[in-house]
């Protein structure tokens, strides 16, 4: 292509992103019918973001019901979009926030509060004796996540500690949002609810128990009328005032495939008799539980339900089976007058379009790329790669070299990430990002391994006639040297920013026209808050060193000779391969993990190393997944075009370190 036909090119992808965001947009608002609006309110010392999806029919005149949406750990308000698409359809006020430490909300996570102590068994059938009530000491961000189901409404047994610590507010800013919507003079505030997966269950419980018995200036009771639970926790009535708080109506849904399953109900599988525990007839009021079934009755908010869902955890939020019992129970508890049926949807087309839109705009940074090369400055990035057949890696010898990177990351990923996530001692107040501390662990060990095991062969070669350089390694382009080409580095750099700055202004573009950021169901591209800005520079360096060895490992020391080749043929054999090498690991980890957890016998790492290393970076793999294979490609296209290793690396650092700590928990 000459320079003319990839500027047409990458104009096409972009008008082509631009048109998905309108179809996306329109279907979030349905098609006029719904205004959204993102806006935020102060409280607790800080700002807590919230996007409001307000109905026509919601007037002054006739206020109409309104729900409260929640999300879970490292999501973010738009992880609701699903629930409140259909609820607004349905004339409902849907107001969705970013919980303390997430997205745009400017209050930490170590707000929610912690003590040091935790349970290990369900609230209420614990005991000191039998070693289910411990205490717990570590980091505040350990401590605050150990925390997670203990809510600020439980007693002092549970809530305090001798240390002057608390749980000083579970809903992470629900209880705030909740009276900022019921304030509008277009909601009913006496049809009211609150729903909320994962984390924000328990932010759900804390809104309702706060707001129980609740009334408005005319004596009108305020409580919520409905509460759901999308992977929620249950608790014995004895942990809570249970004689002055009650919950109206409130709905269980449940996973059947639940990686989280041990955190809730301390079993490593959902079965199907779990319904009949103790805990779950309390809950239900019955001593005969059956999934699927409603126990009491709407009309004095005894309504109870469990309903069994098959999928798993994270995707519970955007399921079809859970969505439609959600929007019954909202109906009968909220006496919404729709004339859609439980079953209609439209949230999936809207969300395919946005995920059609990320891919375009990333497919979109290619022709810049090939643009950039045309220029002057550019135009030395790219080099030759060294005449040197004695380093290009075929068959047996290639497939070693693949398994053995496949094993280290695989081995080394469940116990590096949980060790930064929890323990890993940095400073809090500079290292903020839960998630990111998880990777940054896992990076740092995995540098020290590529540098190794590149440092060795590179002095053998001082032995030999195969002499190993830095331009073997990717780094340099001229046969011979002694360090990196630190001027090709920048180039490769700069290129990158213009590449993943292409990506951040159309994404924010999107954001400001329609409200909508690139992504799939969970955050990918949000546009950065200064706060976040910061911490996309500190982890930077660490995530930028990774990739430029992992590049330099897998793309320059493991050369295959289809690399210099020209066609899509040749760019299919070396990507498939770089593929296998960059995301292997996780595809093996995945089996381990998830052919016995949809056995029926339990999640892998949960039955391998324990319940420790479970939990939320085992689940994050089939998000993780596709981003790396995402990378993958494109390292592959710049390798291919370059001859080093530099723009693929910096370019997928960048998109790396951005998805981390764009919308993320932060402490």
């Amino acid at each position: 292509m000459n320079k003319k036909k990839w500027l047409y090119l990458l104009c096409g992808l972009l008008l082509a992103a631009l048109l998905c965001m309108i179809l996306s947009n329109l279907i979030q608002t349905d098609f006029g019918k719904v205004s959204i609006t993102t806006a935020s309110f102060e409280t607790n010392g800080g700002q807590v973001t919230y996007k409001l999806y307000r109905p026509d029919s919601a007037t002054a005149e006739h206020p109409a019901p309104a729900a409260l949406l929640l999300h879970g750990y490292q999501n973010d308000k738009d992880t609701c979009d699903a629930y409140c698409i259909e609820l607004a359809r349905r004339g409902i006020v849907v107001m969705a926030i970013d919980e303390y430490g997430h997205g745009e909300t400017s209050i930490g996570m170590r707000e929610r509060g912690y003590v040091n102590h935790k349970v290990t068994t369900t609230f209420g059938l614990d005991s000191e004796a039998d070693g289910t009530y411990v205490s717990v000491g570590g980091a505040i961000r350990y401590r605050v996540m150990m925390n997670f189901s203990n809510l600020s409404f439980f007693d002092p047994h549970y809530s305090k500690d001798d240390a002057g610590n608390s749980i000083k507010d579970s809903s992470m800013g629900g209880i705030a949002a909740y009276s900022l919507l019921g304030s509008f003079d277009f909601v009913d505030d006496t049809r009211m609810g609150v729903s909320g997966h994962s984390m924000g269950t328990w932010s759900s419980w804390s809104v309702a128990a706060a707001y129980s018995g609740a009334t408005n200036a005319a004596g009108q009771d305020i409580s919520p009328k409905a509460v759901v639970l999308q992977c929620g926790e249950l608790f014995m009535d004895s942990v809570y005032d249970s004689a002055n708080i009650h919950f109206n109506n409130v709905l269980e849904l449940t996973a059947k495939y639940d990686e989280f399953s041990y955190f809730r109900d301390y079993k490593n599988t959902v079965s199907n008799d779990l319904v009949e525990s103790p805990l779950r007839e309390q809950f239900l009021g019955t001593s005969e539980g059956k999934w699927n079934t409603t126990f009491g009755s709407f009309g004095d908010g005894s309504a109870r339900r469990c309903e069994l869902i098959l999928t798993n955890h994270r995707l519970t939020t955007h399921n079809t089976h859970a969505l439609t019992t959600a929007m019954e129970w909202f109906d009968e508890a909220l006496k919404v007058d729709t004339t859609l049926a439980p079953g209609s949807h439209v949230y999936k087309i809207k969300d395919l379009l946005v995920l059609l839109a990320m891919f375009l705009t990333i497919g979109a940074m290619l022709p810049l790329l090939e643009l950039l090369l045309c220029s002057g400055f550019f135009k030395k990035l790219a080099v030759a790669f060294p005449d040197r057949p004695y380093r290009i890696k075929t068959g047996g010898k290639y497939w070693k070299g693949a398994i053995i990177t496949v094993l280290i990351a695989a081995f080394t990923y469940p116990f590096m990430t949980q060790l930064g996530h929890g323990l890993l001692p940095l400073p809090e107040n500079i290292f903020r990002m839960t998630i990111g501390n998880g990777f940054l662990s896992w990076y740092l060990l995995l540098i020290v391994i590529m540098l190794i095991t590149t440092m060795i062969p590179y002095r053998k070669s001082r032995k030999t006639d195969h002499l190993m350089d830095y331009m073997d390694l990717g780094l340099s382009e001229t046969e011979g040297t002694k360090g990196p080409s630190w001027m090709l580095c920048l180039r490769g750099f700069l290129a990158a920013l213009c590449m993943t700055g292409l990506l951040y202004v159309v994404n924010l573009i999107f954001t400001g026209l329609f409200g909508l950021d690139l992504r799939y169901i969970w955050p990918f591209f949000r546009p950065f808050s200064l706060e976040r800005l910061g911490q996309f520079c500190i982890y930077l360096p660490v995530f930028a060193l990774f990739f430029v060895f992992n590049n330099s490992k897998i793309f320059a020391q493991m050369r295959q000779p289809a690399t210099t080749e020209k066609g899509f043929k040749a760019f299919l054999s070396c990507w498939y391969k770089n593929a296998i090498c960059m995301v292997g690991g996780i595809l093996v980890l995945m089996l381990i993990e998830y052919i016995p957890f949809f056995a029926g016998i339990g999640p892998g790492a949960d039955l391998l190393f324990g319940s420790t290393f479970g939990g939320p970076f085992m689940s994050l793999m089939i998000v993780f997944v596709p981003q790396v294979l995402v990378f993958s490609l494109l390292c592959t296209y710049t390798h291919r075009r370059t001859g080093n290793v530099y723009t693929g690396a910096f370019t997928a650092a960048i998109l790396a370190c951005w998805i981390v700590t764009g919308g993320s928990a932060i402490l």
